[in-house]
């Protein structure tokens, strides 16, 4: 059985490498932006 499981967790590396190579690395979320108020001057 434990040799299944090693095959098993070798496939999964393999497997990571093959969707990273294809769709590149894990994409991570872009923080939203926090609008700022600025004092703009009257005319």
């Amino acid at each position: 059985m434990d040799y299944i499981e090693e095959a098993l967790e070798k496939l999964r590396e393999w497997v990571d490498r093959v969707i990273e190579a294809l769709f590149g690395p894990e994409t991570q979320v872009e923080p939203e932006l926090i609008p700022i108020p600025v004092d703009e001057p009257r005319r």
